[in-house]
């Protein structure tokens, strides 16, 4: 976030604007030269060692950092860095354990110089570049410790030391601790080794002897800039590490660095060279990011040519201020001695933190939070000054949201800050909503008063309608914004429904972000999908679901169409028909089309009678990757859909979804492997939602035989088919719906048989329509139960199965079907015809009582068995005895 800061762990002492230190770890731009070890001149480089010093190596470090040895390479990741990479992982262990040794050599030298800094750059990215941690000997990790520790070890060498011990954690051989280091540097990199080892007891050690070095008052020449950064790692990793005396004694020093940061510029050190003048000029003041001078304390936005050590404090504190917050500032914490008592009412610590006159001295966590609170209202002020650089507008931004993401937390600690918060963001709100460039600040604008607006009895649908209106309709293409929206919206679910209707009825418009942005955004609408369902948007959402690659390919042309000039938008002639999609969107002919497919709420009155001039126009853009990408997330939307339909849906909606499912599976963006998809899972919800409710077959008999008699439905949309079939023969029952009468069976059973009749009919000149043997199966199957249940077809269909045998034999069947599908419908067929020979035991089968059991209600493992129950007795194998 604070881009203009760079690390906070510069050099203590220095008032510049510094590299971090840890920058030292990376190799230098130059060219490494070959060396021969110290005092071995003469002495031949072997093999294995020059191997790890050839020049390609040093070229590709010199690349990987973004410069090549001829001069400054724009790529941080060139070919060259690929092949050091390479390299360094193809090092056996036998190599590296002799080049650890020569490095060893080296730092137990009289001073090591440039040539152990160079091999121990070397050595930190061999054992960095591979997933498994290397081994090096145990006494030469021992050395690293007593090098970084010594007190005249160069600073460059202590940092690759740290880092080297870090990349080998955890670590059996570590010796190090804090206990006793006293400069801050060197517990900056003690401790960030010891945070690697992942040891909770040791965490609680670094953590409490930090908190007691910051405590006491820092030597000469000592600055905490280094502690605050391993502070906040201590607290990320194990937050229980401190004590409630420990807290309150960083919360005071905190609160100080916030507020009390000196508002005069550092002073540049001395260059040290022959013509530095000896003078030294008066200090001047921090600016605002406008280039007026400050008048107000300095915080994160100000700006300066050289920052002083409390000032870098400041931007540090605020840089963890939001995790110290939420970890601390809203509980009380064991103290050290376990009889104390655990902590004081927090109604009366707040009630002191909000009416303390100056004179009065507020707890340490009270007073951070007043600080704090401070802070973000003087950070938000400077966000409105127009920046001289445009990093700093980018900082501006940063802060903003970071400033009211705290805010909202000190009022969740303390609601007697909520009152002065709610006017305060009202008005930021006001200023930022029409500028796109602050949409991302709007997201905890609307967390705040989602969290707040019913105690500060405010309303706040102003701010949502803006959020859910014109944010998805305008950015849906910025991916970082489409991911921070949707999680807001995932992690507030709840709340956005329980607060406004505004969240629901805005669904069009959040889709588009999954429509722009499917792959990323999957997971998180698995989350959110089930709070945009209710009775009311059921329907629509099932139509924009299975439109949801169309959406994408509307939103592409809207997006191409807005980046026309001025002069190519005019359109063209009403009367002609248009020859392209973007002709299209602005064609009358279509104009209400796109209107209502990117629209931005639910508008179930709007809809228009078909879609399908649209799907047809927006054909061309069928193979657009990123429409494919959306399609893929369509199927696993779709289940979900329907498991949480399946929750609150009553009979008429049930009736309306299964209507609208057959009808739509003629309706779907023609993308073949989308297709094939939808249809798998709309077969599998169709028998889902009639075994909800069996009395639809009954009462949509006229829409479900005009699906089941056709029979192109078939071979383009089998699963659909088969489901929808096999339903008929299962719930079409007395059983299930009195209403159920002998000539609705009759009815069903004709349509079926002819359909069956059509495709196994073997037809001299013409060839046999070619669809699934499971289709087949599930055809036979439901005439012979509806049989069952009307004996007086039993005949008819007892002929037709006997015929199944001409059909499987014939070659115009079996150049389509191999072998077992073909054994498996003859085998099918004879199961059946069998069983109705004794059609008591057929009905008892096939027209299970509602009180049934398991044996009954599992239809497809019971029916297999009672099949080949029946067959065996009926056809007995040879030899067996009977029964």
């Amino acid at each position: 976030m604070l881009l203009r800061w760079g690390m906070m762990t510069a050099a203590p002492g220095a008032v510049r604007e510094e590299p971090p230190a840890r920058i030292l770890v990376t190799p230098r731009l130059c060219e490494p030269s070959l060396r021969a070890e110290p005092s071995c001149s003469s002495r031949r480089v072997s093999p294995e060692r020059a191997r790890l010093y050839r020049p390609p190596w040093g070229t590709a470090l010199a690349a990987y950092r973004g410069a090549g040895p001829g001069g400054g390479g724009a790529g941080m990741f060139t070919a060259a860095a690929e092949s050091f990479l390479r390299q360094a992982r193809e090092i056996q262990e036998e190599e590296l354990r002799r080049f650890a040794a020569r490095v060893s050599a080296l730092l137990q030298g009289p001073e090591p110089g440039p040539e152990a800094v160079d091999g121990l750059q070397r050595l930190h990215l061999t054992v960095a570049a591979t997933k498994y941690p290397r081994k090096l000997d145990g006494k030469f990790v021992e050395l690293l410790q007593t090098v970084l520790c010594l007190p005249k070890s160069p600073e460059q060498i202590q940092v690759l030391c740290a880092a080297i011990l870090r990349e080998m954690s955890p670590c059996n051989d570590l010796i190090l601790s804090c206990d006793e280091i006293q400069d801050t540097k060197l517990l900056s990199l003690v401790s960030s080794v010891l945070l690697a080892q992942e040891n909770k007891g040791e965490m609680a050690a670094v953590g409490q002897h930090v908190v007691k070095v910051l405590e006491r008052r820092l030597p000469e020449g000592q600055s905490a800039r280094f502690l605050l950064p391993v502070l906040a790692n201590v607290i990320s990793l194990s937050p229980e590490s401190l004590t409630e005396e420990q807290t309150n004694v960083v919360s005071k020093k905190m609160a100080d660095w916030l507020r009390y940061a000196s508002i005069q510029q550092g002073m540049a050190q001395p260059s040290g060279g022959f013509f530095s003048s000896p003078r030294t000029k008066q200090p001047a003041p921090i600016t605002e990011m406008d280039g007026s001078v400050a008048t107000d304390f300095f915080t994160v936005l100000s700006v300066a040519q050289h920052y002083t050590q409390d000032q870098w404090l400041n931007v540090q504190t605020f840089s963890m201020l939001r995790n110290w917050l939420l970890c601390y500032g809203g509980k009380e914490l064991s103290t050290l001695n376990s009889g104390d008592k655990a902590g004081v009412d927090r109604c009366v610590t707040s009630l002191v933190s909000t009416t303390a006159t100056a004179g009065q001295l507020l707890p340490p966590r009270e007073r951070l939070r007043d600080k704090a609170f401070e802070y973000c209202q003087r950070l938000i002020e400077q966000s409105n000054r127009r920046p001289l650089k445009k990093e700093d507008g980018d900082l501006q931004k940063a802060c903003l949201i970071e400033a009211v993401t705290i805010m909202d937390i000190i009022c969740k600690q303390d609601s007697s800050y909520v009152c002065r918060a709610v006017s305060f963001l009202k008005t930021l709100h006001s200023r930022i909503c029409g500028d796109a460039t602050y949409a991302r600040a709007l997201l905890p604008i609307a967390q705040f008063f989602l969290n707040h607006s019913k105690l500060a009895a405010v309303d706040s649908d102003a701010i949502y309608k803006h959020l859910f209106t014109d944010i998805p309709a305008q950015l849906f293409h910025n991916p970082s914004l489409a991911f921070e929206f949707v999680q807001f919206c995932r992690d507030n679910s709840q709340l956005l429904t329980d607060s406004s209707s505004i969240f629901r009825q805005s669904f069009p418009n959040l889709f588009k972000f999954l429509a722009w942005n499917s792959p990323p955004l999957i997971s998180e609408f698995v989350d959110l999908l089930p709070f945009l369902l209710d009775p009311g948007t059921t329907i629509e959402i099932f139509h924009l679901l299975l439109d949801l690659p169309c959406l994408t390919a509307a939103l592409d042309i809207q997006q191409r169409a807005a980046a026309l000039p001025a002069s190519e938008k005019a359109g063209g002639d009403p009367a002609g028909k248009p020859a392209t999609c973007l002709e299209a969107f602005r064609h009358p002919l279509y104009k209400s089309i796109f209107q209502y497919l990117l629209r931005t709420k639910s508008a179930p009155q709007d809809a228009p009678e078909s879609l399908v001039p649209l799907r047809q126009l927006l054909g061309s853009l069928a193979g657009s990757p990123r429409v494919v990408q959306c399609a893929e997330a369509v199927p696993v939307l779709l289940e979900l859909f329907f498991r949480v339909v399946a929750e609150f849906a009553d009979e008429s909606l049930i009736n309306q979804l299964v209507v609208l499912l057959l009808q739509r599976s003629d309706q779907l963006y023609e993308i073949p492997a989308f297709k094939e998809d939808v249809y798998r899972v709309l077969g599998s919800q169709l028998a889902m939602l009639c075994r909800l409710r069996p009395a639809l077959v009954v009462e949509l008999s006229t829409e479900i035989l005009e699906f089941s008699g056709a029979v192109s439905n078939i071979q383009s949309k089998e699963a659909i088919f088969t489901h929808m079939v096999w339903a008929i023969g299962e719930y079409l029952s007395v059983s299930y719906d009195k209403r159920c009468t002998v000539e609705q069976i009759t009815r069903f059973f004709e349509t079926l048989e002819a359909v069956l009749f059509e495709i196994t009919q073997l037809r001299p000149q013409a060839s046999t329509p070619s669809c699934a043997p499971r289709a087949i199966s599930v055809l036979m199957a439901t005439l012979t139960k509806l049989a069952a249940r009307s004996q007086d077809l039993i005949p008819r269909v007892s002929m037709f199965l006997s015929k199944m045998r001409t059909f499987v034999q014939s070659p115009a069947v079996t150049s389509v079907y191999c072998e077992e599908d073909l054994e498996e419908i003859l085998i099918r067929a004879t199961e059946l015809m069998n069983l109705l020979k004794m059609p008591s035991v057929a009905q008892f089968v096939f027209t299970p009582p509602m009180a049934s059991t398991q044996f009954q209600r599992d239809v497809n493992d019971s029916l297999p068995l009672a099949l080949r129950m029946v067959t065996q007795l009926l056809e007995p194998a040879p030899g067996s005895m009977p029964v």
